[in-house]
């Protein structure tokens, strides 16, 4: 599975988030945060993805495990988004 990832050393400078507001957006502390791991195959996220200045967003290839690392049991539902069931409060 591919996930978009926001790595450390991210300085804020907002280039993501105005060519691509549907994956990015700021957190509280003012740095690009993924929002959206969904529709990885546009030229908006390829062409933030290459406008980051200090190059920090990549993909990042995870093996969906959530039953194995979810402590809610069965409400645990490990799907193509690899989030736990409704009604849980841990996420991967």
């Amino acid at each position: 599975m591919k996930k978009l990832i926001v790595k450390d050393g991210c300085i804020g400078c907002g280039a993501c988030v105005a060519i691509d507001s549907e994956h990015f957006d700021f957190n509280e502390d003012g740095l690009s945060n993924v929002i959206s791991n969904e529709n990885l195959e546009t030229d908006e996220l390829k062409n933030a993805m290459t406008s980051c200045p200090v190059n920090v967003i990549k993909f990042e290839e995870s093996e969906c495990n959530c039953n194995d690392n979810c402590p809610c049991g069965e409400d645990c539902n490990c799907g193509d988004d690899c989030q736990c069931g409704e009604g849980c409060n841990c996420h991967n």
